[in-house]
């Protein structure tokens, strides 16, 4: 059994962050067959006054799915998503955009619920991934909107799939799916201002990310030990060794490269600039 527990320990840290994602998903969708009604602790309310005293929702909801196909179709997303975004982007870029998305398709979601219950009805529980999908899916086409994708038989830009995508989430904001529709939109909008401001130089993930890491210390063991006599290295030139330059020098070329990608296209590259993005992604 241990070593069972060890092989898949094992397996979930060789995956990418987006696939840990995934297969966290599916654990919690495994856990609502079995606990189905100790869940609504992690569902989203559509009360604000409720949200206060469970905020831990705003992002825990974006781990439960109920419906098969639900989970099923949202996972497929950030699978191929996934391929495509950590090609070109680092995984803090995908996590920032991923959980911004979901926060914020969440906040609208009770501001929806808050200042217009006559539309959206009752009180209500938001749950699943597609705000945080929404989020990837609208910030790759809003970063690179000329690249085409296969779709089936034939080419199509990525600037039409995002049109699609949200004029089907604007027209469900009018059917049973209202306050999802509602989040899915918060969601693109994240997407979309965040490729945005990237375009023009700003990380507007830094914030939340310093945030985040900063949790995540809480929760690091110390690492102090005793005091060690430090050698100077000869092989590091003003404290860097020729591994960092090479990895400045290498950031900065795919800096140029994703420029080159938003202004003219994936299909304006070299083959040789495709290549060493190909290699930088692996």
């Amino acid at each position: 059994m241990s070593a069972f527990v060890q092989d898949l320990k094992y397996k979930f840290t060789n995956l990418n962050v987006l696939e840990k994602i995934i297969a966290i998903n599916l654990v919690v969708f495994v856990l609502t067959l079995l606990f189905k009604n100790q869940m609504v602790w992690l569902e989203l309310p559509s009360s604000f006054s409720e949200f206060i005293i469970k905020p831990w929702t705003i992002i825990s909801y974006a781990f439960v799915h109920f419906d098969f196909m639900h989970v099923l179709f949202n996972m497929l997303w950030l699978y191929f998503l996934g391929r495509m975004f950590l090609n070109l982007f680092s995984s803090k870029t995908a996590l920032n955009i991923y959980f911004l998305g979901v926060i914020l398709g969440g906040f609208l979601f009770i501001l929806g619920y808050t200042l217009l219950p006559n539309l959206f009805g009752g009180y209500s529980r938001l749950l699943g991934a597609s705000a945080g999908v929404r989020a990837l899916l609208i910030f790759l086409c809003a970063y690179m909107p000329n690249q085409d994708v296969r779709f089936f038989t034939f080419n199509i830009k990525l600037w039409y799939i995002g049109l699609g995508i949200i004029l089907l989430d604007f027209f469900g904001l009018f059917g049973a799916n209202a306050g999802g529709n509602l989040a899915h939109i918060g969601g693109a909008i994240l997407g979309y201002i965040y490729a945005k401001q990237l375009q023009n130089g700003t990380d507007i993930g830094k914030d939340f990310e310093r945030f985040m890491d900063k949790i995540f210390n809480l929760f690091k063991p110390s690492k102090k030990g005793p005091l060690k006599t430090v050698h100077k290295n000869k092989n590091k030139v003003g404290g860097y060794t020729k591994a960092d330059f090479n990895k400045f020098n290498n950031q900065k070329k795919i800096d140029v490269i994703l420029d080159k990608i938003s202004k003219s296209g994936y299909d304006s590259l070299t083959s040789e600039e495709k290549e060493f993005l190909f290699r930088a992604g692996k």
